[in-house]
């Protein structure tokens, strides 16, 4: 996440406040809590990279994660779902993987004299979709229309997909061998790209003395759920319900059209981008315990959710320039709100 700037929005609450509390209700607080404390109980540090996921539990997107192996990517992802007590399957994307593994297929039934659909993994409240640019792209499209339409159809039937419904998709940047690139058109499916790097030092250290007294980290199947499917859409309920004034609505508006004009990228985030921006923002602002939207909020999530937007001109690439840190210098270059 980027580093927070102290700004004068931030210290004088929006106006016209009289219409909504400006802090959140205490309970609503006590719940973020709990599952915040539920993910440090088995994942030590990546302390912005679980602040992420929760804002994408809280504002309904799909996320991508990206890191090297061995950086908590899918304990992190399957400690998530295992907070809310819903459906949670994992799907192992592989090169042979057919879309009908992830969707289901229909199967003739010799005592109905019929054809019967078996709904297959994606069938769940959180999914797990394991190295996910594994499979080939006929598999990943299945997927993915899954995603963007909540709903899978066999046959001429549609099946709708439970509610809520969050894909969590895990890659590694590094090996390339035996995988298939997910197009930018499918990419825009996820709300948020997060790049999980290494843990710091000290975090590390305490990670190997757990584990050198045999104090082995809690996270296994059997943990229990700490918010309910009611809980969780409650939550969500009272994400969207955060405030936005209208200055701040301007803000993103400016940032997004900067990624359209700059001379480093061939594509600029799409008006999506704008939507996944604001939905992000006030799930921020909740995990702060506000009812309001600030700056901060949107810089926090802007690299996560626009990094996989744009792309990059081939000179950019050559000079070394990334994604975040055009990011980043477009951020900063956009005043403010007072």
């Amino acid at each position: 996440m980027m580093e927070e700037t102290s700004t004068e929005y931030e210290a004088n609450e929006p106006q016209h406040t009289e219409h909504y509390s400006t802090r959140l209700p205490q309970e609503t607080v006590r719940e973020l809590e709990r599952i915040r404390a539920f993910l440090d109980k088995a994942i030590i540090g990546q302390h912005d990279f679980k602040d992420l996921m929760m804002a994408a539990l809280l504002s309904d997107g799909h996320v991508l994660i990206e890191g090297v192996p061995g950086v908590a990517k899918t304990r992190t992802a399957r400690r998530l779902a295992q907070a809310v007590s819903g459906l949670y399957t994992r799907i192992q994307f592989t090169p042979d993987l057919m879309p009908s593994d992830v969707t289901g297929l229909s199967i003739f039934n010799p005592g109905k004299e019929d054809f019967e659909f078996r709904k297959g993994p994606i069938f769940a409240n959180l999914v797990l979709a394991d190295e996910i640019n594994r499979a080939p792209a006929k598999t990943q499209a299945a997927l993915f229309e899954a995603m963007e339409e909540r709903q899978v159809s066999n046959d001429g039937v549609t099946h709708s997909l439970p509610e809520p419904f969050m894909v969590l998709a895990t890659q590694n940047p590094i090996d390339h061998d035996g995988t298939y690139r997910l197009p930018e058109a499918q990419l825009d499916r996820f709300m948020m790209k997060i790049v999980v790097g290494y843990p710091e030092a000290e975090e590390e250290k305490q990670i190997l003395k757990l584990m050198e007294h045999g104090d082995v980290i809690h996270g296994g199947a059997d943990s229990e759920a700490v918010v309910s499917i009611a809980g969780l859409n409650s939550l969500r309920e009272a994400c969207s319900r955060v405030h936005i004034e209208d200055v701040i609505f301007d803000y993103v508006v400016q940032i997004v059209a900067a990624t359209r004009s700059h001379k480093d990228l061939l594509l600029g985030a799409s008006p999506r981008a704008s939507l996944s921006l604001i939905a992000c923002s006030k799930a921020m602002a909740m995990l702060e315990g506000r009812q309001y939207v600030i700056p901060e909020d949107i810089r926090a999530v802007t690299a996560s959710v626009l990094r996989h937007r744009i792309t990059l001109t081939p000179e950019a690439d050559i000079d070394g320039k990334t994604e975040t840190s055009i990011l980043n210098r477009i951020v900063e270059s956009v005043e403010v709100p007072k």
